[in-house]
């Protein structure tokens, strides 16, 4: 699946849509700023995959700082057979800025 870009997210979210959105930022990057993701480091997303849909076609929005470690996430998620994960373009260094 193709990744995802700021304006489309804020669209989905303006709409209201039922969206699974993972921040695998650490912990005090997630308080420092957030959109209301679902705070997963990067570095504990394999052990907490029991927080993720059961449904492994749900798609799922990763979101980092820069969008460095959510495509890392996204390739980890791939590999345990999620094939709808969707990287978030420019992370929340643009969303900040966009």
């Amino acid at each position: 699946m193709n990744d995802i870009t700021i304006e489309e997210l804020r669209t989905r979210k303006l709409n209201n849509e039922n969206l699974t959105i993972i921040d695998v930022r650490e912990v005090y990057e997630f308080e420092e700023f957030n959109i209301d993701a679902i705070n997963i480091p990067l570095g504990e997303l394999l052990q907490k995959l029991d927080e993720l849909p059961k449904d492994k076609t749900t798609e799922i929005i990763l979101h980092c700082r820069s969008g460095q470690r959510s495509a890392v996430a996204k390739e980890m998620l791939k590999a345990q057979g999620y094939n709808n994960c969707r990287n978030l373009l420019g992370g929340m260094i643009q969303w900040q800025t966009t």
